[in-house]
């Protein structure tokens, strides 16, 4: 429902257009000068607002002005006699969608502003899938290690079929971006909406997924549209799964199993969404504790993908790291930095018990902090530098030759990054080509 704003000085005008625009069910707010019109645009989300050009004080025109400066989005209509037809088109200069001449007619200024609702409203979701673009852009998933590439494959396939997908996993693994990976390759053309059901107070949760009808409850003044009605003809993610409290089980459940559910205080909705859940916890001891339904863990586990913790991926820490450096470089308007190997050692070899989320903070302290173009130790935090570092070690018995010792340690490290050379020459600190080189003379030598 389209939200118009009234604004005229003259009180019948504006009770007969509340009117007109209340039948069409266009949602409606009046304001008797420019000054209270501002108020509201700046207090409550309106689409369209419909001014009289010729009022006391502020006119039409300036309000145009002052309406572009604060809400650029907002649509302007401006009402205006035939005598001020030159000064509404200058209205239009200044950003106004259109213009209607008095005599109002009914059709003609629900025709036009309903116009205006529409464009606004695809600006809007133009706006709305480019962020997204952007932000998938911005959050790829980086890495080439095997547990990577394992939990990406299997993601991958869910993707093409209609199954419900459970992502367990450690905070911070990245689980949502797993989820936006599901919902990309599944070519499902309806939104991605991701609600984090351990930030959502319960007294209000209900309302969030399921919406509700006006005077459903006490403060429910108008319709609101729930999170699974956005998420109809795209992918549902419901991260943090299982704090979800009985009540609202009970209506997932429904969902899974009928397609269907009922907003508070509505009648039963048809919906076609994928459902993609995520969690730390583990939900079979849940429901061994009796505080997770059984049925629900079993329509929600058809296929389960774990997102490998950051320890188990090790060989990934320095892409990460090289894109963390390059987004927060560019985000503080920072030239590009470089790490030290001494640096970059302290970080392959640190736990991080708080996995990527953990390594993103870090970069981000570092670049804000860095005074030079180069991040060294004394740039990471104390908790990472004087940790317990795990190394995977190797040990050569005294004697070994040396070309043996370069072999062993090219080859582990080529184990560990998949047989990615490139990035395995960075993990060395060598090019590539001496990767290729020192391998050739190990072939020779085995020879």
């Amino acid at each position: 429902m389209p939200r118009v704003l009234i604004v005229d000085d003259e009180h019948g005008s504006r009770e007969s257009l509340e009117r007109i625009f209340e039948k069409a069910e266009f949602r409606t707010m009046t304001a008797p000068s420019a000054a209270r019109a501002l108020e509201i645009v700046r207090e409550r989300k309106v689409d369209v607002v419909l001014t009289d050009l010729m009022m006391p004080g502020v006119n039409g025109l300036e309000l145009t002005r002052a309406l572009k400066a604060i809400a650029p989005d907002v649509e302007v209509v401006v009402m205006t006699a035939y005598a001020t037809v030159e000064t509404a088109v200058e209205c239009m200069r200044e950003g106004a969608y259109d213009f209607v001449e008095k005599p109002l007619k009914r059709m003609s200024i629900l025709k036009t502003v309903r116009k205006a609702a529409e464009r606004r409203a695809l600006v809007a979701e133009n706006r709305t899938l480019k962020a997204e673009l952007s932000g998938l852009r911005s959050r790829e998933i980086i890495g080439h290690s095997q547990a990577l590439r394992g939990a990406l494959d299997i993601a991958k396939q869910a993707a093409q079929s209609t199954a419900t997908v459970l992502i367990l996993g450690e905070s911070g693994t990245g689980k949502e971006l797993l989820a936006r990976t599901i919902h990309a390759e599944s070519g499902r053309k309806g939104a991605f909406v991701a609600v984090n059901l351990a930030a959502l107070p319960e007294g209000i949760l209900e309302s969030e997924l399921f919406g509700h009808e006006r005077g459903a409850f006490t403060g429910a003044v108008q319709r609101r549209e729930g999170r699974l009605a956005q998420a109809s003809g795209g992918t549902l993610f419901l991260d943090e799964v299982g704090e979800l409290p009985p009540s609202v089980q009970v209506k997932l459940l429904r969902v899974l199993q009928e397609n269907e559910f009922e907003p508070l205080g509505g009648s039963t909705t048809r919906v076609d969404l994928r459902l993609v859940a995520a969690t730390h916890r583990d939900l079979r001891a849940l429901v061994e504790a009796g505080t997770f339904r059984e049925d629900l863990y079993y329509r929600l586990n058809v296929i389960s993908i774990t997102a490998p913790p950051l320890r188990d991926r090790r060989e990934d820490i320095p892409l990460l790291v090289d894109h963390f450096l390059e987004t927060y470089a560019r985000k503080n308007g920072k030239p590009p930095l470089r790490v030290t190997r001494e640096a970059m050692d302290k970080l392959v070899s640190y736990s991080f018990p708080g996995n990527v989320r953990e390594l993103e903070n870090i970069i981000e302290r570092a670049v804000v902090l860095a005074r030079s173009d180069v991040l060294d130790v004394a740039d990471l935090p104390s908790h990472v530098t004087e940790a317990e570092h795990v190394v995977d070690r190797l040990v050569f018995p005294i004697g070994t030759p040396l070309h043996e010792i370069e072999r062993q340690a090219i080859q582990k490290t080529l184990a560990h990054t998949g047989g990615d050379k490139q990035l395995a020459a960075q993990l060395l600190g060598i090019s590539a080509r001496t990767i290729y080189r020192k391998l050739d003379a190990s072939s020779a030598h085995d020879d």
